[in-house]
């Protein structure tokens, strides 16, 4: 079966702070996959990794074979996303901010 999503010991610290903590994950073609859990659990942060937007402190992800620190430009050509709220990527400058949300809508 093919792999569409992967994450190995995926980690994220803030502050010296975990926030994901030695992550694995594997996500196969045609199957759904619900991402639940309490506030603070690492969801937000863990999503923002998978679609190249935050920078894993540790740890690996590819989504359909594609290294996502490696190769996030070809990452983000496999996967869409619709945001609930719209929201600024503190990140990324104005114009990259803009920028990114013309491109999503």
């Amino acid at each position: 079966m093919q792999i569409m999503i992967k994450t190995e010991h995926l980690s994220k610290e803030y502050g010296g702070k975990k926030v994901v903590d030695d992550l694995d994950l594997q996500v196969n073609l045609q199957e759904t996959f619900g991402f639940l859990g309490p506030n603070g659990a690492g969801k937000t942060t863990t999503i923002r990794m998978l679609t190249t937007l935050t920078k894993p402190t540790f740890g690996r992800v590819w989504i359909n074979g594609f290294d996502g620190v490696k190769e996030p430009t070809k990452v983000k050509r496999e996967f869409g996303i619709v945001q609930q709220h719209l929201s600024l990527n503190r990140e990324l400058s104005v114009r990259e901010n803009l920028d990114l949300h013309a491109r999503l809508h």
